[in-house]
């Protein structure tokens, strides 16, 4: 309550005394107490709230609020995914992807099978850590320069380092049909380019009619154009679909006439993708083909390996763990999970994430994992569970990559770009319809650090609100302890 005072002298003396006591009893609230003033705010107090603040010094539980009960973790659900992940292959695990050739050559003709294997890597070919490099453009373009000018047999893709199984359970079908946002409903594969999405590059002509529309890489995709231009200068309702079963998507609604735009719009079978896009990239390079395309798990008999001609290796898995973190990535969570799972399954890789957890302490029974990236509105997690793995990567030995995976508070390029600057944090943050979660380390003045796991569940009002108070938590943990 503020003080006013009108007189000078003693009454001035006694008013400055219990205005400092009125600071002074403020600042030494208890934390439990001030966390809770917090939630309790009426724009936020309706959404289920789950709560775990550990002190990493004292060894010791600050703040509890529902941390024994469920939660759907969103993309917190990353963190148990790139944990498992570097204590399962280790920070220098790279991926594989070969080129092979079995048959003959003769002049300048290759004649048999070329062969792409895989081994799930989500950066063969991805824009998101390798900017404009592209290794099927380049494999082309080597060919050519050796010498080869015509290609005779089959393109096979061998995708077997993964299960056929594109999706996890409880995926948003509309993730699956409709372009919902970047890095959303894209399906893996063990044989993976170019984050499994083509680049549609659209341009509006004359009102009246369809837009003009181009495929990078070009002829990987078919294309039902029912969109128009419009007469309007500005606005667009153009709506993007797709189908499960093919690489087909469809253009819907119209553009105004200034438009210009490119969409990433993610594809339903990564091998057919990639398959198409290597044949094309031959024919740019001025390579003949007569090459019919085929997945090696269509073939009547076992595929024999052949020679390889080329291999791309990955960068390490602490460089892809920091892409999966920092930009939330869910595409690169997903490949990652299925790459520890046992056969390359959804089961395997939670199975596997189970496993670890009990060897961090962390009960298996208590949770439920889905998939690797959060998407899935089945994956369920408790407050502590994720505060006792963050406890545990503090001692582990892949402590330094994992804790440089997470965002910075104000840290461009990240998903706290725009939040708790200046704050000295590392945390995770996570985003569904009605569920937000923020979590990972807070260092204080005093150099003291505190491990933090928040959720929030089911609430009705805007996100932003429970985003902002999450964030005023943090700065309450990172102010000096009382």
């Amino acid at each position: 309550m503020p003080v006013t005072c009108r007189r000078t002298g003693p009454v001035v003396a006694l008013c400055l005394l219990l205005g400092s006591f009125l600071v002074s009893s403020t600042a030494a609230q208890p934390l439990g107490d001030r966390i809770n003033e917090l939630l309790r705010h009426r724009q936020v107090e309706r959404a289920f709230w789950g709560v775990c603040v550990y002190d990493l010094e004292r060894d010791s539980v600050l703040f509890s609020r529902n941390a024994r009960r469920l939660f759907l973790p969103a993309s917190n659900q990353k963190l148990l995914t790139t944990t498992a992940a570097l204590d399962l292959l280790g920070g220098t695990y790279r991926y594989e992807t070969t080129l092979a050739f079995r048959g003959t050559t003769r002049d300048s003709v290759l004649r048999g099978d070329l062969i792409l294997r895989g081994s799930g890597a989500p950066t063969f070919g991805s824009t998101a850590i390798r900017g404009d490099n592209d290794p099927l453009r380049d494999w082309a373009q080597r060919l050519a320069r050796m010498g080869v000018r015509r290609v005779e047999g089959r393109l096979i893709g061998d995708d077997e380092a993964f299960s056929d199984r594109l999706y996890p359970d409880g995926w948003n079908v509309r993730y699956l049909t409709r372009q919902k946002g970047k890095q959303i409903g894209i399906s893996s594969g063990g044989l993976s380019y170019r984050d499994n999405r083509v680049s549609v590059k659209i341009r509006a002509t004359r009102p009246g009619r369809p837009p003009r529309v181009r495929f990078t890489p070009a002829g990987t995709v078919d294309l039902e154009n029912q969109a128009t231009t419009s007469e309007r200068w500005r606005g667009s309702t153009l709506r993007i679909t797709r189908t499960f079963s093919t690489n087909k998507i469809v253009l819907r609604g119209s553009v105004a006439r200034s438009y210009e735009g490119i969409r990433n719009v993610p594809v339903s079978n990564p091998t057919t993708f990639t398959l198409h896009a290597f044949r094309q990239y031959l024919r740019d390079a001025g390579i003949e083909t007569a090459l019919e395309l085929a997945e090696v798990d269509s073939l009547a008999g076992r595929s024999e390996s052949g020679r390889p001609l080329f291999v791309e290796l990955s960068p390490p898995l602490s460089e892809i763990v920091q892409i999966t973190n920092k930009r939330s990535n869910n595409f690169y969570a997903e490949q990652v999970f299925r790459t520890y799972g046992w056969g390359g399954t959804i089961e395997g890789g939670a199975k596997r994430t189970k496993t670890f957890l009990q060897r961090a302490g962390i009960n298996p029974e208590n949770l439920s994992v889905s998939d690797g990236s959060g998407l899935s509105r089945k994956d369920l997690v408790t407050p502590r569970a994720m505060m006792k793995l963050l406890v545990h990567m503090d001692e582990h030995p892949a402590r330094e990559v994992f804790l440089s995976s997470l965002p910075r508070g104000g840290e461009r390029n990240t998903t706290l770009d725009s939040r708790l600057a200046g704050i000295s944090v590392r945390a995770k943050t996570g985003s569904l319809a009605s569920v937000r979660a923020l979590s990972g380390y807070v260092e204080r003045p005093d150099g003291t650090r505190v491990a933090f796991a928040m959720f929030a569940n089911n609430y009705p009002g805007p996100s932003y609100q429970i985003t902002q108070t999450m964030d005023e938590v943090v700065r309450l943990l990172a102010s000096p302890p009382s």
